[in-house]
């Protein structure tokens, strides 16, 4: 009989401990689904080389798959945040912050301290100035739009003062 209980009890432990996989975010190649599919579940823990929970290097070629989830509006656990950032305030919804890290990439630095669109005439960061889920909608379409378009090579003709800017004439800004 004791056997039996060891036994079983060994079986439950390995089966614990093999179930207990987590898929690992490679910081310098991440996999765009993977970090959704974390920052969801409240799991993504990746560190950048400083040792911050930050988000990892994504780049060009990955604005496709991002905006892919520019109109999930899923309120998630939390967001990795710039290390030089203090502020730990409200909700953030998926499709905004997939937006920031589109705007970061673009820019080449941080869009801003956090992954909330605000008015264009903003004040501070108190939630009126918050966009709602129908102007992250537009100004996800307006990212859409400026990849498609940023594709093409510059000409005399497409030389515009928004020509590289998706937020250019919305009344949005990135706090």
């Amino acid at each position: 009989m004791k056997n039996i209980v060891f036994i079983i009890t060994m079986t439950l432990l390995l089966l614990g401990f093999c179930g207990c996989t987590d898929e690992v975010i490679d910081y310098n190649d991440p996999d765009v689904d993977l970090f959704v599919k974390q920052l969801k579940d409240g799991s993504y823990k990746t560190k950048g080389p400083d040792g911050y929970v930050e988000v990892p290097k994504f780049t060009r070629e990955d604005i496709p798959k991002l905006l892919t989830y520019a109109d999930d509006l899923t309120i998630i656990p939390s967001f990795p945040l710039p290390p030089v950032c203090t502020y730990f305030g409200t909700k953030v919804r998926l499709g905004e912050c997939m937006l920031w890290i589109v705007e970061s990439i673009r820019l080449g630095q941080y869009a801003s301290l956090g992954c909330k669109m605000v008015y264009a005439d903003a004040t501070n960061y108190e939630g009126i100035y918050f966009l709602s889920n129908e102007e992250v909608h537009d100004a996800a379409k307006r990212y859409r739009f400026w990849w498609e378009n940023s594709q093409y090579p510059q000409t005399q003709w497409t030389i515009t003062p928004c020509y590289n800017d998706p937020l250019c004439g919305s009344g949005y800004r990135w706090w």
